[in-house]
């Protein structure tokens, strides 16, 4: 483990390996991640792809409603709604989603969730419903 990254006792997968995001702070109703922006990110402009945005949105939010407690296997997060307002370009190298859950139950949960580059710059909002799936052991 990375002293920046968190543990989460899981392989990373399929596509997480692929996007390059790493879960960096991960806390009951709160979850950070970080994506180093890539070529293979860039739409056909030359800028990130609004896509790879709203996934790294969309993982941060799903992340901040799965946390059952230190050393617990995570809950999953099945996403229900997810809204991306764009709102500027990136022009630094990484990118970082901080999450929050916002209210909810315990089958269901909203989010909200905001996107800066490795600059300050506020890339994109988001707001989502999520369903909690525990795990097959709880």
């Amino acid at each position: 483990m990375n002293n920046n990254t968190v543990d989460l006792n899981e392989d990373p997968s399929a596509f997480q390996k692929h996007m390059g995001y790493r879960l960096i702070r991960f806390e009951r109703d709160y979850a950070e991640l970080d994506m180093p922006i890539a070529p293979f990110l860039m739409n056909r402009r030359g800028i990130p792809h609004g896509g790879a945005y709203s996934a790294l949105l969309d993982t941060a939010m799903g992340f901040a409603g799965s946390f059952a407690g230190a050393g617990a296997e995570p809950n999953r997060a099945l996403t229900l709604n997810l809204s991306v307002n764009f709102l500027a370009q990136s022009t630094g190298n990484t990118l970082i989603a901080r999450a929050k859950r916002v209210g909810g139950g315990m089958k269901t949960y909203f989010a909200e969730a905001t996107l800066h580059d490795d600059t300050g710059t506020l890339i994109a909002t988001a707001m989502g419903v999520f369903k909690v799936q525990k795990p097959a052991s709880v």
